[in-house]
């Protein structure tokens, strides 16, 4: 079993989570997630490490309370563990040595997911830059933690209601136009703000790198409920990934498959009375 040391609600029906899991955290990198279950019977979700401690033996995680398994898990209460909590897996993010500017965009949870990675580049003496994005304010998070690691950090909101009016993708393509040596650019967020990322950087020829999300089971590769079309080739985002070469990333294709359960979902929120 693994405690929850703290829990809390950060954003309008965003939670940031701390575990106890010194195993997990003893091992954890930037870019790398877990799988977590509520109980022996509950849905195994799969959730982008956010932050840890080595040294405290914990790791943070960020969620969106938007589907059965997800509710379930925002119910828990500071003191309560969970059933399992597995990891670390995936890859660790590609950032291994100082390389020069780079910018950084997150969307909605993804800016948790990013920080890690932004903090990461950081510490290996890179410039960073980061753009967070979110529809509202309520729905923005960690913005004190991403301007703590940031040498410039650029906030936009779809309506307008705190920072820049518009979407991410608009201030990346200012700094594109403006700077010649933006050596990678890194997406974690919804799957439709990073095609749109790739788009607007694939004409200045920069690097991109996205994390995906596709759905998943197991984690380790074996259920293949994750695959991923890069480069025309099938990948596993649980074991291959979940960092592609976003230029290469079929977006379409996994937006799709993100949408194949919304009908069954549908039917394990009415069972909540939803």
């Amino acid at each position: 079993m693994f405690k929850i040391i703290d829990i809390k609600e950060i954003g309008e029906r965003t939670k940031e989570m701390v575990v106890e899991a010194p195993l997990v955290a003893r091992k954890a990198d930037a870019g790398q997630f877990v799988v977590v279950m509520v109980d022996e019977k509950s849905e195994r979700i799969p959730l982008t490490i956010a932050d840890f401690d080595k040294e405290k033996g914990t790791v943070t995680i960020v969620f969106l309370e938007i589907g059965y398994s997800t509710k379930r898990l925002g119910e828990l209460k500071a003191g309560d563990s969970l059933a399992h909590f597995i990891g670390p897996l995936g890859k660790a993010s590609d950032i291994k040595e100082k390389e020069g500017a780079m910018i950084f965009v997150g969307g909605g949870v993804g800016i948790a997911a990013i920080y890690p990675i932004a903090r990461k580049a950081k510490q290996l003496g890179n410039e960073v830059i980061s753009i967070i994005g979110a529809r509202t304010k309520d729905l923005l998070m960690w913005e004190d933690r991403m301007r703590e690691i940031s040498d410039e950090l650029i906030v936009t909101t779809d309506d307008g209601s705190y920072g820049i009016k518009g979407v991410v993708t608009q201030p990346l393509k200012d700094i594109l136009e403006k700077r010649k040596d933006i050596k990678k650019v890194v997406t974690v967020g919804p799957a439709i703000m990073m095609k749109f990322v790739a788009l607007t950087t694939a004409p200045f020829r920069v690097k991109t790198i996205a994390s995906l999300n596709p759905i998943m089971v197991d984690g380790t590769g074996m259920c293949g409920g994750c695959r991923v079309d890069v480069g025309g080739e099938t990948k596993f985002a649980c074991v291959d990934g979940p960092e592609f070469d976003a230029h290469q990333v079929d977006f379409d294709s996994l937006m799709k498959r993100l949408a194949m359960y919304k009908k069954e979902e549908k039917i394990a929120m009415s069972c909540r009375g939803e």
